[in-house]
């Protein structure tokens, strides 16, 4: 009969492609946990992984074994979060990745409210793209991600927080920075900066410009980063422009945000979801975080309304 422990061991060599690393995490001896895998294996008649390769990885059918592993796991972790989040105060962790263009806007704002209002609740944020956090809910490495939607992933729930707006930032030498009016087709020149391929934000303003080649002659060099407060730097040192979101607009100096413009034909948006999975059993948890969240930001952002949403995808 298969056990919830042969399914944590085998969901764990997955997680880490290494059997001595999964043994470790799960606390037991590698042969301990390779005999229990071995037993699960014989008791299903397939093999669960291909151990002549360097990591390690599961086979077509033990892929649909671990993901089936990885449902039932969550499901039984349920009942015990079920009760617990009625019985008592919101503990025990959260696991949030967070994109580089949010994240330091964002967790300044709300983080030592959060923290304050549920001191029993510990928060572990990891920066990364949109990319690994989809990947590490998919493998329960993370339980939320913060980031922008629409992700079009039928397997990941969108909770939307707030839309923010897409300006215009300059160098003060340059036109933008006392040009009244700027319009969508003015900013697709060889002088605007952007950041590096996987990020979203910059998906977002090649889109939003209907321009897929820049070409960066007129640049001094080629940058590439998720960054944007460097991106910033640059451009007040070199000369040129970028575009930021709102959030990283409300943050600069007093004497920055001259160099802040925003578009007259139209209202650009992006929008920040916090996103889960449906297996995600710490469900008020989740809505205390989006609460907090969207306490933290000027109410008008959460209208939909007063823009438009540039996709990235």
């Amino acid at each position: 009969m298969t056990t919830l422990i042969q399914l944590e061991y085998i969901v764990a060599v997955d997680t880490y492609r290494h059997f001595a690393k999964a043994a470790d995490k799960c606390f037991v001896t590698q042969p301990t946990l390779s005999m229990q895998i071995m037993k699960l294996e014989d008791q299903l008649g397939l093999i669960i992984f291909d151990r002549t390769k360097q990591p390690v990885v599961p086979t077509m059918l033990g892929e649909k074994v671990i993901e089936q592993a990885r449902i039932v796991l969550m499901e039984n972790s349920k009942i015990m979060q079920l009760i617990k989040e009625e019985k008592t105060d919101l503990s025990g962790e959260i696991r949030i990745g967070i994109i580089p263009t949010i994240s330091p806007y964002l967790l300044p704002r709300f983080t030592g409210q959060f923290k304050a209002k549920y001191p029993k609740v510990k928060i572990k944020v990891e920066e990364m793209v949109t990319e690994h956090i989809e990947n590490q809910l998919k493998k329960d490495q993370l339980d939320v991600g913060i980031l922008v939607t629409p992700l079009n992933n039928p397997s990941i729930i969108e909770h939307t927080l707030y839309y923010e707006e897409m300006q215009v930032y300059s160098n003060q030498k340059h036109p933008f920075a006392i040009q009244p009016i700027i319009d969508i087709k003015d900013i697709a020149t060889p002088e605007i900066w952007l950041l590096s391929d996987g990020h979203c934000f910059r998906h977002q303003v090649i889109n939003l410009c209907n321009v897929q080649n820049f070409e960066s002659d007129a640049l001094p060099f080629e940058f590439e980063g998720g960054n944007l407060d460097t991106l910033m730097r640059i451009i007040d040192k070199e000369g040129g422009y970028t575009l930021i979101p709102e959030l990283s607009g409300m943050d600069l100096p007093d004497d920055k945000k001259n160099q802040v413009r925003k578009f007259h034909d139209i209202t650009p948006l992006r929008e920040v979801s916090l996103v889960y999975t449906r297996k995600f059993a710490k469900t008020k948890l989740i809505k205390s975080l989006a609460k907090t969240i969207q306490e933290s930001i000027p109410e008008y952002m959460m209208d939909q309304n007063r823009g438009t949403i540039v996709e990235w995808k």
